[in-house]
């Protein structure tokens, strides 16, 4: 676990701000990546690697898929535990503007009113117990697709940007 220290806590950070409603929208594409950079110079820092030698892309690669599984996790947790407390959520707020979107889509009225139905299923559950195991699920399985994929990349980015300093001080 000491050994990826890093990934724990910049995954709690970034897990934290998933839920913040104005940093919400920045998770995936800037949050997440951000996190996984300060995860890999946490673990040269806390491994006290010499400034210069270059970070491996493997390393960078697991810091990375592991800091985007913790802000997953933590950011599932919290988005969970803010539904259960306050019994309203995203959804709830925007589904007038789902109902729009259905209708201009050229589905058929079964497939519409289908949908409809779940998304009314889940926001009664939700306004009722402050609960819903799909809308749980749904936000677990999104959380750790979105959020490992950019752990990954930021991962593979942040190596380079470390190893492209590294490489213009030795000039």
């Amino acid at each position: 676990m000491r050994k990826y220290l890093s990934a724990f806590v910049c995954g709690f950070g970034a897990g934290v701000m998933q839920v913040v409603p104005l940093a919400k929208s920045f998770t995936c594409c800037i949050i997440v990546p951000l996190a996984v950079f300060f995860a890999l110079l946490l673990e040269r820092k806390a491994n006290n690697v010499p400034l210069y030698q270059k970070t491996d892309t493997k390393k960078g690669v697991i810091i990375g898929i592991l800091t985007g599984i913790y802000a997953a996790l933590f950011g599932s947790i919290f988005e969970i535990l803010i539904t259960l407390i306050t019994k309203n959520n995203d959804i709830i707020v925007a589904f007038p503007e789902i109902q729009k979107f259905l209708n201009s889509l050229p589905l058929t009225e079964d497939i519409k009113n289908q949908v409809i139905t779940l998304f009314n299923t889940i926001i009664d559950e939700i306004k009722e117990n402050g609960f819903s195991l799909l809308y749980s699920f749904s936000i677990i399985i999104n959380n750790f697709i979105v959020n490992t994929i950019f752990g990954l990349i930021g991962g593979l980015i942040g190596v380079q940007i470390i190893n492209s300093r590294i490489s213009k001080s030795e000039k």
